[in-house]
């Protein structure tokens, strides 16, 4: 792609080359997206039990030393959800489920949407209130858990045991709460008869409850209904990824991520695939795992590729077959570098969210792209420092020019419909009404991203990351990109703090090293590739950033604790003479600061 990182014609064309051999595929993608419908019957379930129909002996699940086939998955399910419908389970009944990463998660989310019920995927790392608010948002009638997270169940107290849900214990070992169920043990005798209900299911349904991760507050519970659900396996399994029958995919994310139970184990279903399950993600573990499988394809998060990159070099990180990956968040700065050291050319960047009604896919093979997104959409100028979108005299909102950054909006219409949240208060707070023209409707992505032209977007930051300072947008994501460049910083996490007496938000950035600082070395750097307003002027030492379970650094708390070194214990600096460099921040350089004696 072209160095400005916008995309031409030319780009397109050739990857489109690039991919007529597999023709056939992408037309039997084409041809379930023209098929989708959400008025229509059709579901995850149904699709299971056509594949096993179609390809009984093919493997469909790996773990560890486990294989089951289509048939037997199939099989497997159906006994689950036999034992399901025992318990008083019927269509639009949400399931909670509180399980690691094992093969019998996905067997029971399989169960639960043959029935025409709605799987509630808790975060099997939440505790207490919050956990327990997530399974009151969806207001479950029954718990599915593994032995693994009793401590969790325990931790949302005994209210849990009087007013909450059934729980059916996967393993019958260690402490079962009063009325709870091992369903390993009972589901052993249960009929194997594919369900009635998963005929009568209807493509707009609710499938999943997928939840957001909670920085920010309590967290919420997006819908994912199947019409989206089989809409994204076709596009990307079978048109972006073009996978084959013989194709293994490995997943090392959590289960009650979309990035799992969407992209991965979607793109596998459609495809007719294999799916290789972790239990985790592990960086020292994670190519003899790829051998181990024999994978040709897996799913990332962009920090997944950069802890893989921190790894020591082996002779052995060419020795593998996988093909192609697909995921979000790689850094355009770690693009080629993860490339050309394991030999995997097809990376398929895509853009989405889990309340999203649209999503990108980097289909023609481009470099440093988010992709390519059919769906109406539209990039609109953004005020960073009111956080809102810029309207004109008549109120309406306008579009950047290409190449230009602003916020992502997709249109709300019958074939894109917003499902939202359980939560309606939090669904109408992500819509955005009157945009550019009275009475449409438009989903607020709250994301930054470059139009690059050709229907392709580059992303640049999330809304609240990017702050304003010296009158100037900064988008923290590119600051940390010049920071992770130098040598011995491993981790860069880059925010807006408040300085007293000054407008907007200077930058501060967090950072792991190896070694000691230089200040000196570290600013002219920072100075020699970023414009001066973007240069952080303060900086925190730590020994390990605190991430989500999706590797997504924690900046709430960062941006809340700001730079005082009375209330901060690890190593703080600031920028207060850029020939200098960085100097440690003392209690008199702070005092200086609180007093404006310093001229930043």
């Amino acid at each position: 792609m072209s160095q400005d990182q916008r995309v031409r014609l030319r780009d397109i064309a050739r990857g489109a080359l690039a991919g007529l051999g597999d023709t056939l595929t992408v037309n039997r993608g084409l041809l379930s997206l023209a098929l989708a419908n959400p008025e229509r019957p059709g579901s995850i379930g149904l699709l299971l039990q056509k594949q096993a129909e179609k390809y009984p002996d093919r493997a469909a699940l790996l773990f560890e030393d486990r294989r089951w086939s289509y048939a037997e998955f199939n099989a497997w399910v159906n006994r689950i959800a036999s034992m399901l419908r025992e318990q008083g389970v019927k269509p639009g009944d949400a399931v909670a489920i509180l399980m690691e990463n094992r093969p019998e998660t996905l067997a029971c989310v399989a169960a639960v949407v043959k029935l025409g019920a709605v799987a509630g995927m808790l975060n099997h790392q939440q505790r207490g209130e919050v956990l327990a608010h997530s399974l009151k948002l969806i207001d479950a009638g029954v718990l599915i858990h593994g032995e693994e997270c009793a401590e969790a169940v325990a931790s949302m107290g005994p209210a849990l045991a009087q007013d909450g849900p059934i729980a059916l214990i996967w393993d019958g070992s260690g402490h079962k709460p009063p009325g709870s169920l091992d369903l390993r043990a009972a589901c052993r005798v249960a009929s194997d008869a594919n369900p009635a209900e998963t005929a009568a299911v209807l493509q707009k349904q609710t499938a999943f409850y997928i939840f957001t991760s909670g920085t920010t507050g309590l967290p919420k519970a997006s819908r994912m209904t199947h019409y989206r659900w089989l809409r994204g396996a076709a596009g990307l399994g079978q048109m972006a990824l073009r996978l084959h029958g013989d194709d293994v995919f490995y997943c090392c994310l959590p289960l009650y991520h979309n990035n799992a139970l969407t992209v991965s184990w979607g793109s596998v279903l459609a495809s007719g695939c294999t799916l290789a399950l972790a239990h985790r993600f592990s960086a020292s573990r994670f190519w003899d795992d790829i051998r181990r499988h024999d994978a040709t394809a897996f799913c990332y998060i962009g920090e997944l590729l950069r802890y893989l990159l921190q790894r020591p070099e082996s002779a052995a990180d060419h020795e593998h077959r996988v093909r192609l990956i697909v995921g979000n968040g790689l850094r355009p700065e770690l693009w080629d570098a993860f490339e050309q050291r394991f030999g995997i050319h097809q990376i398929s960047e895509f853009y989405g969210a889990s309340e999203s009604n649209a999503a990108f896919i980097n289909g023609f093979g481009l470099a440093k792209t988010a992709g390519f997104c059919p769906l109406p959409f539209a990039i609109v100028e953004f005020d960073a420092e009111s956080e809102t979108p810029v309207r004109d005299a008549r109120g309406f909102m306008r579009k950047v020019a290409k190449g230009g950054v602003g916020l992502l909006l997709t249109e709300v219409a019958s074939k894109t419909p917003f499902d939202g949240y359980t939560d309606r208060k939090a669904s109408e707070a992500k819509l955005l009404r009157d945009v550019f023209k009275a009475g449409d409707c438009w989903v607020n992505s709250g994301d930054l991203v470059r139009d690059q032209g050709w229907r392709h977007i580059q992303f640049v930051d999330r809304i609240g990351d990017t702050f304003r300072w010296k009158g100037e947008n900064v988008a923290t994501t590119e600051v940390e990109a010049v920071l992770g460049s130098f040598p011995g910083v491993t981790e860069a996490v880059v925010y807006g703090v408040q300085v007293p007496n000054t407008d907007g938000r200077a930058g501060m950035a967090a950072l792991t090293l190896v070694g000691e600082l230089d200040g000196q070395a570290l600013a002219r750097h920072l100075a020699a590739h970023l414009p001066a307003y973007a240069v952080p002027l303060f900086l925190r030492l730590r020994t390990q950033q605190e991430t989500t379970s999706t590797f997504k650094f924690r900046k709430v708390e960062l941006k809340r604790e700001g730079f005082d070194p009375a209330r901060i214990d690890e190593p703080l600096y600031l920028l207060a003479d850029r020939d200098r460099g960085y100097q440690a921040l003392d209690a008199e350089l702070y005092r200086r600061l609180q007093h404006s004696e310093l001229r930043l």
